[in-house]
């Protein structure tokens, strides 16, 4: 949060029980104030002209207009940051529907039925909450024409490319996954922080935009060029070299300390101790900074790194963190990120 000012934030939940525990649950914060809520998205809009909050928090699942519906609506008429609460059984499809829209992230209910352990996220919301006021907030962008970069199949310096991204990441891979081609000569193996029960669907969802093969990774899959290897939440991607040269990869719940599973860092630097200096690391829009030492990791051992700049990512958390270390070689906006991996390879 830039500032010790406090957000004003709407509430839009049809249930009137969870509207209550989400106002008490933001107001353990002195820097959260809830100015309102809201039982469905049309009552919302009515709302946001009202109240004018800094951060909306949404349901998916309403009646009259549903929370998709009012994401669309809400950034066609005035992009305001809004956080997801939903349930990841019940909604995944909306889920990423509502991330597609514009939404900025997205806190997962536990259950439908045990709505008294809304309070096991407290924490989580309130810092997604926080993180969201600062948000660079856009109306979203049509993913590009698949593999508009020009191709390139030559071998150069690099082996593989890691990535790791956070808050604003499901757009942001959107806008760039379909400008590579398919013929890229490298795999890409991807950290994107989302709650457990999206990673697989993201994947496919990608899947169907791009040339390239994207794919939730599976424990033991072989890492091949033109395949995009997206972390499953819960677990840590981690790579290891075979008998007979080939690369796999190794999903583990360890290490237990990190704040993220997955963690950037952890990709990060198994890929470095497998393919040493021959890794370029990309760190893109995210809260944080996960990436960070897996980023001084591959530098240690030769590799190259790639950062977002500012202007373009939703939250500067983790582009900063490694900038601000003097980690990154360059840093470039998402419009141009694409290209600029191919330039490097």
């Amino acid at each position: 949060m830039s500032s010790a000012r406090v957000l004003r934030v709407l509430v839009v939940d049809d249930s009137a029980y969870v509207r209550k525990v989400v106002t008490q649950l933001l107001s353990r914060s002195p820097f959260l104030e809830v100015v309102g809520t809201a039982r469905d998205g049309r009552e919302a809009l009515e709302r946001v002209v009202e109240l004018e909050p800094d951060v909306i928090t949404c349901d998916l699942i309403m009646p009259n207009l549903d929370g998709v519906g009012f994401v669309r609506e809400q950034m066609a008429r005035k992009p305001i940051p809004i956080i997801v609460v939903s349930v990841a059984s019940e909604s995944g499809e909306l889920v990423l529907s509502a991330l597609d829209a514009g939404a900025v992230d997205v806190v997962q209910k536990p259950t439908a039925l045990a709505s008294d352990r809304l309070l096991e996220i407290s924490e989580d919301l309130i810092a997604k909450v926080k993180a969201a006021a600062d948000a660079r907030v856009r109306r979203p962008i049509e993913p590009p024409k698949v593999g508009v970069s020009p191709a390139r199949t030559s071998k150069g310096v690099f082996d593989i490319v890691v990535l790791g991204i956070s808050t604003g990441g499901p757009q942001g891979l959107r806008a760039l996954i379909p400008r590579l081609p398919a013929n890229l000569s490298v795999p890409l193996a991807i950290v994107l922080h989302m709650p457990v029960g999206y990673t697989e669907l993201y994947a496919r969802k990608l899947d169907e935009l791009s040339a390239l093969h994207v794919v939730e990774a599976t424990d033991g899959l072989e890492v091949t060029a033109g395949t995009v290897l997206i972390a499953p939440a819960g677990r840590h991607l981690l790579l290891r070299r075979a008998a007979n040269g080939s690369v796999l990869t190794h999903l583990d719940v360890r290490p237990l300390d990190t704040p993220h599973r997955p963690s950037v860092d952890v990709l990060f630097q198994s890929a470095a101790d497998v393919y040493a200096g021959r890794v370029l690391g990309v760190v893109m829009t995210g809260m944080g900074a996960d990436g960070r030492e897996g980023a001084a990791w591959i530098k240690a051992k030769g590799g190259r790194i790639l950062t977002e700049a500012e202007e373009t990512c939703v939250v500067y958390g983790m582009p900063r963190s490694v900038v601000e270390a003097g980690l990154s070689d360059y840093s470039v906006g998402l419009d141009r990120m694409a290209d600029a991996i191919l330039e490097q390879l």
